[in-house]
């Protein structure tokens, strides 16, 4: 039987530093981390025999006593799950212990409860870690993203959106632990994605401050700042969706799904819109003028407040429709500070659901964040 993943202090910083450059060695790494070698040689030792880390094979390897043998993350150190329910549709990851991504699922489903949503990603799960042989190897639990704000900081009780019957209030960590018996962590669809970008979008060792605005059912924002989620008091910090009232037009896909089929467009889903099609481009061109100067006040209160490194649009819209805000966004007349300068906004990157990612590294985040 593979040992669960517990990590000290000292270990766990050696693991980030790893994740942020991407491999380092022993001496570089003492530096980095104002400790000595001779502690980093022992603490390293100690990864090795767990299984985290790896030795870099290379030309250097060969080295009679290997003096500078570069370290970094094992693939191999386990693995994670990852899971979203939105309307009709049910995705889900896994990855490995570096944060690549294994295998994923796709499949439209009809709206389930939460337990019945825990049984089908048990089962699915069985089935794609048997495929990708990882039975037996460390499995260190599953994150769920979830669309809608906690109801309390002790993340029990979730204000789900009402097309997931059954969500909203429940009590998920019970439902889904009793149904799924793994490590389990619920978050906000949005606080995820900004984990996914954070440590698959080439952020981590950039910039200290990361605000991502996502656009996913509704529209939120995920905020770390020195590699931990800001959740405010009451767990709602980046609810940004109350800026814009849902009664009223919003920068969010579900409002432009609403004007494409109100212009006669055949679409009953985000998966259906399509920058390409030229029944749709009319109305969607229309929507990324309105949503990105709507968007303005939301890049200059996070610039003004947070002083950001990167502001990320993320979201499951496609590619073109994301890249057409934050064109929009670069020519708009945004505040500045010193210096002249302004909010950095940029568009993910990232290959993927960054909800799903994101959620699938919510244990490693817990481990070894």
């Amino acid at each position: 039987m593979v040992r669960a993943l517990a990590l000290a202090k000292d270990q766990r910083r050696i693991v980030q530093e790893l994740r942020k450059t991407g491999g380092l060695s022993r001496s570089l790494l003492a530096t980095r981390l104002e400790i000595s070698n001779a502690a980093v040689t022992k603490l390293s030792r100690e990864l090795l025999a767990l299984g985290v880390i790896e030795e870099v094979d290379g030309p250097e390897a060969r080295q009679r006593g290997r003096p500078s043998i570069p370290i970094r993350i094992a693939p191999g150190g386990g693995y994670a799950i990852g899971a979203t329910a939105h309307k009709g549709v049910l995705d889900i990851v896994l990855v490995d212990f570096a944060g690549g991504t294994i295998a994923t699922h796709h499949e439209n489903v009809p709206p389930i409860d939460p337990r019945e949503f825990a049984k089908r990603v048990r089962r699915i799960t069985h089935r794609l870690a048997d495929r990708h042989q990882l039975l037996g190897q460390r499995m260190l639990g599953i994150g769920v993203a979830v669309p809608g704000p906690a109801l309390s900081n002790k993340g029990d009780r979730w204000s789900i959106v009402d097309q997931l019957p059954g969500w909203r209030g429940a009590d998920l960590p019970r439902i889904m632990g009793d149904e799924l018996g793994w490590p389990l962590w619920i978050e906000n669809d949005a606080n995820a994605a900004a984990l996914a970008e954070h440590y698959l979008g080439g952020l981590m060792d950039k910039v200290s401050t990361l605000a991502v605005i996502l656009l996913g059912y509704g529209i939120g924002a995920g905020v770390i700042v020195d590699g931990r989620l800001m959740r405010g008091e009451y767990g709602v910090a980046g609810e940004i969706g109350c800026l814009f009232p849902i009664d009223q037009p919003r920068p969010s896909p579900l409002d432009l799904l609403s004007l494409l089929q109100a212009a006669g467009c055949r679409v009953s889903s985000v998966a259906d819109i399509d920058p390409e099609a030229p029944a749709q481009v009319p109305t969607i061109e229309a929507w990324m003028d309105r949503a990105a100067h709507q968007l303005e006040l939301v890049c200059n209160t996070v610039f003004a407040w947070l002083d950001p490194g990167a502001i990320v649009l993320a979201g499951p819209l496609p590619a073109k429709i994301l890249r057409g805000l934050g064109e929009r966004l670069g020519r708009a007349a945004l505040v500045s500070t010193v210096n002249e300068r302004r909010p950095p906004v940029r568009v993910s990157g990232l290959v993927g659901s960054p909800i799903t990612l994101g959620a699938a590294l919510l244990p490693i985040h817990s481990f070894a964040g």
